[in-house]
């Protein structure tokens, strides 16, 4: 019974990795700050503890 729940939270992390990833190339390629900050808004959302790295600073 318990692997079911094992298997939808494995699917989560895995979705959640890739959406990250794709939210840090985005986060990348902003022009703005006020871009920056709308997509930091919603990785936040996916994970509340993620960090991004600015590579401009």
């Amino acid at each position: 019974m318990g692997s079911v729940e094992r298997t939808r939270e494995l699917r989560r992390r895995r979705s959640r990795k890739v959406k990250l990833k794709k939210l840090r190339a985005k986060f990348a390629a902003a022009p703005n700050e006020t871009e920056k900050k709308a997509i930091l808004e919603k990785a936040r959302r996916v994970s509340p503890l993620v960090t991004f790295v600015d590579p401009q600073h």
